[in-house]
């Protein structure tokens, strides 16, 4: 058996493609779907399916895309309902590739139809070596419970299902058995997942505080406690999901005069700056909003933009206007109508926003107001002195408790999220700000004052 995991980390995610005697199957695959075909040339091999854990609401997949270029057949739990010819499995159904068997086991609770792959290597053992957990299972963590709402659960419902799927399928593996999720560290599908990309069901069992022994009650509790906000794409990439993507061949960007790009402006598109914060900050168009391609670009964009606004893309070259593009359509973002040519060069009249370090925000704290745009969480385990935690997520939607009369310094872990930020701030005519270079990670490193939220720590 040959098995590789592909990891995209700008969202988290992993798939796999598994290959034996000249036959493959890709899991879990991401929407650019180029990579598989070269490791099927690579390996000699034809993909002969291509599986889904479950209807994935983080990123949109490219199986039907994928399945119209090899042939392969899609294989989906029975309750995904998907809208395209698929193979619909139920717990114990097995998949053959080669000398390889995957078992379906159901196991429903971050979704419905979340269905865990034991993978079963015969020139091993007929036992299995390997479990494919989707989102059921993460390294550190499990899947978050309140994504079925709009099917007819409740985050309770749900959480009672996924301790089920927890204890009377994944934990009685054996220990030795090797884990494999669909994500990692930084996806918004878990609340505290391992930067690790692969465990034990035995390490799992020791380390993993979901897995602790608890009545389903107490488990009940913890996983509906304090959930974050899911972002506003979610529910749109899992439709698009059952419904089977278009392919990335139609998608791309087309080069926009300064003059189209700010009739279009004027008509409601929004300029997307794919820029670092530097660049951003020395020079940009007004009223655009700052994304950076160094971070996690893609789900920012799902989460501060939504699908039916048109976008443009200012980047520094062509090649990153279509990197940028890509990375859109692969959170459900199709609605470019193309770059700046030429780039920020372009345009006549330029903003700017300021950058300061954090020993200039310490020795003018007195005069600004300190804006931290991080997570409840990430706030309350250390912050700026007074500052006040408005997440980036939900910025749009509170800009009332920004106090507008003194100038305001903004501030994250890194100043990556902050540029976002401030650049949805002077979109909303905040013409004094700061963006914190550095963040409060540097703020913590140079030994400056921490304050921390009750309970934290």
């Amino acid at each position: 058996m040959r098995f590789r995991q592909f990891y995209l980390g700008c969202l988290a995610h992993a798939s796999y493609f598994i290959a034996s005697d000249g036959e493959a199957v890709v899991v879990d695959p991401q929407r650019d779907v180029q990579q598989y075909l070269d490791e099927a040339e690579r390996q000699q091999c034809r993909i002969r399916y291509i599986i889904e854990t479950h209807l994935h609401a983080d990123f949109v997949s490219g199986h039907r895309e994928l399945a119209e270029k090899t042939g392969a057949q899609i294989v989906f739990g029975v309750a995904a309902d998907a809208e395209f010819p698929h193979v619909a499995v139920r717990d114990g159904d097995e998949l053959h590739a080669g000398r390889i068997v995957l078992r379906a086991l159901e196991t429903p609770g971050h979704t419905p139809e979340s269905i865990s792959w034991l993978v079963i290597d015969t020139e091993v053992s007929t036992e299995p070596q390997k479990v494919l957990t989707g989102d059921t299972l993460f390294i550190g963590d499990v899947g978050r419970p309140d994504l079925a709402g709009s099917r007819g659960y409740t985050p309770e419902q749900m959480a009672s299902m996924l301790y089920d799927s927890l204890h009377d399928k994944l934990l009685a593996l054996d220990d030795a058995v090797e884990v494999w999720p669909a994500h990692g560290a930084g996806s918004a599908c878990g609340k505290n997942i391992s930067k690790d990309r692969s465990s034990t069901i035995g390490t799992q069992r020791q380390m993993n505080y979901a897995l602790r022994p608890m009545p389903r009650e107490a488990f009940v509790e913890m996983m509906t406690t304090d959930l974050p906000a899911a972002p506003r794409y979610f529910p749109m990439d899992a439709e698009i999901n059952r419904r089977g993507a278009r392919s990335l061949d139609e998608i791309s960007a087309q080069p926009l005069t300064a003059s189209d790009v700010q009739q279009r402006m004027q008509r409601g598109a929004i300029a997307l700056d794919v820029r670092d914060a530097m660049a951003y900050g020395a020079g940009h168009l007004p009223g655009s909003l700052n994304i950076g391609l160094g971070g996690q670009y893609a789900s920012w964009a799902g989460t501060l933009v939504t699908a039916d606004t048109e976008l443009i893309i200012v980047a520094d070259s062509r090649k990153r206007a279509d990197e940028a593009v890509m990375r859109l359509a692969r959170v459900g973002l199709e609605n470019v109508a193309g770059y700046l040519e030429g780039g920020v060069a372009a345009w006549s009249a330029l903003d700017t926003l300021e950058q300061i370090d954090i020993n200039e925000l310490r020795d003018r704290l007195d005069e600004l107001s300190v804006l931290d745009v991080r997570r409840r969480g990430e706030y309350a385990a250390g912050h700026v002195p007074n500052a006040v935690n408005v997440p980036l997520d939900v910025l749009a939607e509170h800009l009332e408790e920004i106090d507008h009369t003194r100038p305001v310094a903004v501030i994250c872990a890194s100043g990556y999220r902050s540029s976002a930020a401030a650049s949805i701030l002077q979109r909303h005519d905040f013409r004094a700000l700061y963006n914190v270079i550095g963040g409060t990670s540097a703020w913590i490193a140079a030994g400056h004052p921490v304050s921390q939220s009750p309970g934290a720590g």
